[in-house]
């Protein structure tokens, strides 16, 4: 029997667009394998559906693209020109699918699956590089990918779903997140080396009210840390120099320009003084965040069990 086609595809046009991929997309595997075998009989076999059904979703897709994929001659077919046309893009289509598919499987494998880290850039130079290497020793074909950024930045990630787990100061405090804290880091008053207090290894915070600073810009954990100890410390410190990095900002120290609050730094850096302060306590607390109720991949569980394990000894020193 011949196939009568409508001259017009069953969706309508405003609806067309948004439902011709849930329309397509089921299909696609079947057409590919009625096309290659060129026979509904062994197509079916070889997906493990009715003859029937097969045919009928073939009739289906015909209708809904108001064309003729097949000319048939019983159980057997042979393709259209529109049908080779279709076929070569329906074959990409699925390829994609096919590459996809192995692609998230190979991220959830449990001895070489990725995990998606964000870390402040303070603890790139050091910490994380520690972290890794100690986990590797266990799990050595785990693969990262890491993201270094400043603390807000990383949760909008989290939340796009762009990271797994990330480090950041300060811990945040929201509904759709889950945090632990796992150590603390002390921040120290960077002075010039020529600078008057330099002689000193302790200081009260109080003690630099009157001098200028050099900050990370605002938005920056360190900068919200920075700002609530000198509130606690009575000052609104008088900021000359914003930056991204802490590093560039003991650079700036060094030049002269400038005070700054930072945590000590993994290499020393000539031209600065590094002054304990004694008051107010002068902390930032790290932590670990993840989505609450997002499943966890394997490597993504091992790495969150190794991290929350590392309580209180997450920083070298």
């Amino acid at each position: 029997m011949v196939h009568q086609h409508s001259s017009q595809p069953r969706l309508s046009p405003s609806s067309y667009e948004e439902d011709i991929r849930a329309v397509l997309a089921p299909r696609l595997a079947y057409f590919e394998a009625v096309a290659r075998h060129e026979h509904v009989t062994r197509a079916a076999q070889e997906l493990g559906v009715p003859q029937s059904t097969l045919s009928r979703a073939m009739v289906r897709l015909e209708d809904d693209l108001g064309v003729a994929l097949f000319a048939r001659k019983g159980r057997t077919v042979s393709l259209t020109p529109a049908g080779r046309t279709f076929l070569g893009s329906a074959e990409r289509a699925l390829a994609e699918v096919e590459k996809a598919a192995d692609s998230v499987r190979a991220d959830a494998d449990a001895t070489a699956g990725k995990v998606a880290f964000g870390f402040l850039h303070t603890m790139g130079s050091e910490t994380v590089p520690a972290l890794i290497r100690a986990f590797r020793a266990d799990h050595p074909r785990v693969r990262f990918q890491l993201v270094q950024n400043y603390g807000e930045a990383m949760i909008e990630r989290l939340r796009a779903g762009g990271l797994d787990l990330c480090l950041t100061s300060p811990v945040p405090d929201a509904p759709d997140l889950v945090t632990r804290r796992l150590d603390e880091q002390r921040l120290r008053l960077v002075v010039p080396e020529d600078h008057p207090l330099a002689t000193r290894r302790r200081i009260r915070l109080a003690e630099a009210a009157d001098e200028t600073f050099v900050t990370l810009e605002p938005g920056y954990g360190l900068r919200r840390i920075t700002d609530d100890l000198c509130a606690a410390a009575g000052f609104v410190p008088r900021v000359a120099f914003e930056g991204e990095e802490a590093e560039t900002l003991r650079g700036l120290v060094a030049a002269g320009l400038g005070v700054a609050l930072l945590p000590p730094p993994a290499v020393a850096r000539p031209g600065v003084v590094e002054l304990t302060v004694t008051a107010p306590r002068a902390v930032r607390e790290i932590g670990v965040a993840w989505l609450d109720g997002h499943p966890d991949t394997a490597p993504v569980a091992a790495f969150k069990k190794f991290l929350l394990g590392r309580r209180g000894s997450l920083l070298p020193g």
